[in-house]
């Protein structure tokens, strides 16, 4: 039965395990985007409506265990977090069924995301959230500081021809989240944009 006393262990268990675990020049990918993405999960499901307790509660545990393949692996950290989570959730009981929701939750965040459910269009679009907030640049500037680490990116104008190429192709998928964020998301890329020089022929 997944209760919500049930879903708490598991929380617990999960942001423990990331707190003390995720390397710390994971500047982006931390507890706390963990914590958010939960969080914007949760609300998206709200508006939506027609979204049942269970799945709500595996919603949840989608978000929690999206980026736990980060304790093991920079690349495909999407396979890494399900191998993970199918071990953790099988020993607390979880059903072949409710797991394969999760693992398919933690498989659409992989980019470019393509989610065939409801659920997995509303943790997509949980992931992203920020593209479209208030508090995107401080946000942006930590997966650059992050990139950057693992000498992925060098310098900010990369960066930027970087984001406007992925900003060209993404799009929310859910009402909710196309109401609250597209203009602002639009916004931030035209301001990206602005202050991009591209290379020649580009």
């Amino acid at each position: 039965m997944l209760t919500n006393e049930l879903f708490e262990v598991i929380r617990t268990g999960v942001l423990k395990n990331l707190e003390i675990n995720l390397p710390k020049d994971l500047y982006y990918h931390s507890v706390a985007h963990t914590i958010d993405v939960e969080m914007q999960g949760e609300r998206i499901a709200a508006n939506e409506k027609s979204i049942d307790k269970e799945d709500l509660v595996l919603l949840k545990i989608g978000c929690l265990y999206h980026d736990t393949g980060f304790l093991f692996t920079y690349n495909e950290h999407e396979a890494a977090g399900c191998d993970l989570m199918v071990k953790e959730l099988a020993a607390f009981g979880l059903t072949a069924k409710q797991i394969d929701i999760v693992n398919g939750l933690i498989m659409a965040t992989k980019i470019p995301q393509k989610p065939l459910t409801k659920l997995e269009a509303i943790i997509c679009d949980a992931d992203l959230d920020y593209l479209g907030r208030e508090d995107f640049f401080p946000i942006s500037n930590n997966l650059f500081l992050e990139l950057k680490a693992r000498n992925l990116v060098t310098t900010e104008n990369e960066w930027n021809i970087i984001q406007t190429s992925f900003f060209k192709q993404h799009s929310y998928f859910t009402n909710t989240t196309r109401k609250l964020r597209e203009q602002q998301k639009q916004l931030h890329f035209e301001m990206i944009n602005a202050v991009t020089t591209y290379p020649v022929g580009s």
